[in-house]
């Protein structure tokens, strides 16, 4: 199958890869130079633009930024480029609104379109071990999930368009909650005396247990291998985090949905963010307790 990758970024470049090691020609389009050298060293043909990579292509993956990027993508440089039958794939995490509304355009032009968007961070998308959550019809998710299935280790349809956006900012606020939750217990068992491999062998046996303790752990040396072994580099960037929680709150707020838990999350990542962290590891909030 001819595919248009667009968006090369740290998920990008290895999801991309991995569609080659699936058999399938890529075409690939990056602002960055970096970022298309390193996508031809992985058996992509690189493309001098969107309209460019997306021409003749049986499908259309993308992996960009943020709403305003993707929706700017695909009305100003994929739509009316890329044939008629082609589907069309957007990985980003944005907001729901924007994501059903690109979708809605699409199939006023004539195309399936699905927004799928990922949990795992860059090991997965280098390791194919992506889970996907997918928004679309019927029809287009079929179309959709054998190209995903080369990229991930479950795919599955979360219903309408925009579905899928749904169900990524609804488990990334779950994350960050957890996160700092798990994050305090470790600072407190530790100031009260327990020793934190002692307390992740009893929490994480008992009812505290959690993927934030038990496959991520952010206190070093404890539990499987985790970013908090490497100075919290790595992993998934807080920047991300805050980005996720943000989107989450807005559709929170659209959809009256209370969310104290996730808008207290959202204030501490900020205050994380905003001393300069972003770049490390969401896990290291557990320095600021």
């Amino acid at each position: 199958m001819k595919i248009a990758f667009i968006g090369l970024g740290n998920m990008g470049g290895g999801m991309a890869a991995n569609l080659v090691k699936a058999g399938h020609e890529v075409r690939a389009f990056d602002l960055s130079q970096d970022a298309l050298d390193r996508a031809g060293e992985h058996g992509c043909t690189t493309a001098a633009s969107v309209a460019e990579a997306v021409t003749d292509a049986d499908a259309v993956v993308s992996m960009l930024p943020n709403g305003q990027i993707v929706l700017s993508a695909y009305t100003g440089e994929v739509f009316g480029a890329a044939s008629g039958g082609a589907i069309l794939l957007d990985c980003s995490t944005i907001d729901v609104a924007t994501a059903r509304e690109v979708a809605e355009q699409a199939r006023q032009h004539g195309y399936e379109m699905v927004d799928a968007p990922v949990s795992g961070g860059i090991a997965a998308a280098n390791g194919g071990t992506l889970t996907f959550m997918v928004g679309g019809s019927d029809e287009a998710f079929a179309r959709a999930e054998p190209i995903l299935q080369a990229m991930g280790k479950a795919v599955i349809h979360a219903g309408a368009s925009g579905n899928g956006q749904a169900a990524k900012i609804c488990n990334n606020m779950l994350l960050g909650i957890h996160m700092i939750g798990t994050c305090e217990a470790f600072a407190m068992a530790q100031k009260l005396g327990l020793d934190p491999q002692t307390f992740y062998d009893i929490s994480s046996v008992s009812s505290g247990q959690c993927w934030s303790m038990t496959s991520y752990c952010p206190v070093p040396g404890v539990g499987p291998q985790s970013p908090a072994d490497n100075g919290y580099q790595g992993g998934f960037a807080a920047a991300l985090m805050l980005k996720d929680l943000r989107l989450a709150i807005e559709a929170a707020e659209t959809a009256d949905a209370p969310v104290p838990m996730g808008q207290r999350a959202r204030a501490l990542y900020e205050d994380f963010v905003g001393a300069g962290n972003g770049g490390q590891d969401f896990s290291g909030i557990i320095r600021t307790l």
